[in-house]
């Protein structure tokens, strides 16, 4: 392979026009493409279609590997990587070339948008007047961006392994994922970006910032997570990212520490594969409301309710489910009770049934927690399968003077994510509201009971 080629793609000196970038850009792409088939059809008897090659969808690309090696999928992900830094560093010089930003690059992470950046990139002329001599030119793009760039893509592939690792291959939502991997991607941007020059502060937590915002964009383009997820985790990202980048610009003004300095790259990619897993504990939510009704009217409304009108909360309409109606079949304990969700149904069956005083059920079976949004259909991350689980619930009746009755309603889960006491908070406060909805409908039909 000749010297010259390696400089052109993955160096900031040469120039690259448009007929440049786009030889050399279908032709790797070609050579990628061919490669990835091969090893696909080798080790997993599958097809890798063009029309695979260019689908974002992760859970498309995970049918190909349901019958390969558990080594196939990590190892065609690390041999993306420096394709990928190739074509930031063609795209920064092109752009460039062309007459605009090389901080266009930046897109270049972005699925689908790269596709179209590159598009545009090999049709526009050049409109630089810089003559770049034959020997020694000077870089196309400064070292600031060339730094910046580098780190954005570390940040991303230590979130892509760190994420295949620590939910594709040990479907864990661990301290490591939503702690470490910020906390990383924060030290390893501001880190290159300030290991050959002295850069401001202030640059160095935008590039970390900015790498997060990156890395949480191509989760939610390649369809590894849904956009709530994404947005939920997201604070705590950028909050963690900040004492990530501190440490990673004063590590990289140390010279003598430039190998350890280096290695915290691997921080979150070994927490999340040795981090052990443990049982949550459980929470609960008490909800009560007050009732002009006897227990014996309440009670007639609480075993089974006609369906509720429709969701008005703004979380509700954006995917989280929302409770419909109730049935029953048959009477007792060892009766089954079904809560409709807009999701599908919730398994209750009766553990005990104390007329006008007490319904308690398990939950054995449950309808995913929320329909994810996402920029594709039937997307189905995998936090939506078993990581929010309600075990049990139940629902009190107190009598109190004047005919009126205290309603308990009780539910008991689990969050299997880390750290538990943030996504405690939004799975308490999504199951409050989940019980207002019930029992304010059963306050409604109990009120206007006739029978009452």
């Amino acid at each position: 392979m000749p010297t010259r080629w390696l400089r052109i793609w993955f160096g900031f000196r040469d120039p690259v026009d448009r007929n440049r970038y786009f030889r050399h850009g279908l032709g790797l792409m070609v050579f990628k493409y061919a490669v990835d088939a091969a090893l696909i059809w080798r080790f997993g008897r599958r097809v890798w279609t063009p029309f695979d090659y260019f689908n974002p969808l992760w859970s498309a690309r995970q049918e190909l590997f349901d019958n390969s090696p558990a080594w196939l999928a990590p190892t065609l992900l690390l041999f993306a990587l420096p394709f990928l830094w190739i074509g930031v560093s063609m795209t920064a010089r092109r752009a460039a070339d062309a007459g605009r930003s090389p901080w266009l690059a930046l897109l270049f992470f972005l699925p689908v948008v790269n596709l179209i950046l590159m598009a545009a990139l090999s049709i526009l002329p050049s409109a630089s007047k810089v003559v770049w001599p034959v020997e020694a030119p000077p870089p196309a793009v400064d070292d600031r961006l060339k730094s910046a760039l580098l780190g954005v893509a570390a940040a991303l592939g230590i979130t892509l392994i760190t994420v295949g690792i620590g939910i594709y291959l040990r479907r864990s939502y661990s301290t490591g994922l939503f702690l470490g991997l910020p906390f990383t991607i924060g030290y390893i941007s501001a880190y290159i970006y300030n290991r050959t020059g002295t850069r401001a502060s202030g640059e160095s937590i935008v590039i970390a910032l900015v790498s997060v915002l990156i890395a949480g964009g191509s989760i939610v383009v390649f369809a590894l997570e849904g956009v709530i997820c994404a947005a939920m985790a997201l604070p705590i990202a950028l909050l963690v990212a900040w004492p990530g980048a501190v440490l990673g610009r004063i590590m990289a003004h140390r010279a003598t520490q430039s190998v350890a300095g280096a290695g915290m790259a691997l921080l979150a990619p070994l927490l999340v594969g040795v981090e052990p897993r443990g049982q949550p504990p459980a929470q609960e939510v008490i909800t009560v409301v007050e009732i002009a009704a006897t227990p014996s009217v309440v009670w007639r409304h609480v075993v089974t309710f006609p369906d509720l009108p429709p969701p008005t909360e703004l979380f509700f309409r954006a995917g989280i489910a929302a409770p419909l109606r109730a049935r029953i079949e048959g009477s007792g304990v060892g009766a089954i009770r079904y809560c409709d969700f807009t999701t599908g149904a919730f398994v209750e069956p009766i553990t005990a049934w104390e007329e006008g005083r007490l319904l308690a059920f398990d939950i054995t079976e449950q309808a995913r927690p929320m329909n994810e949004l996402s920029l594709y259909r039937g997307v189905n991350p995998p936090h939506l399968d078993g990581y929010f689980r309600a075990t049990r619930g139940e629902f009190r009746l107190i009598a109190l003077p004047d005919g009126r009755t205290r309603l308990e309603g009780r539910t008991a889960y689990l969050v299997d994510m880390f750290p538990q006491a943030y996504w405690s908070l939004a799975g308490h406060y999504i199951v409050e509201a989940i019980h207002t909805r019930v029992l304010n409908h059963i306050q409604t039909l109990a009120e206007e009971d006739p029978k009452r």
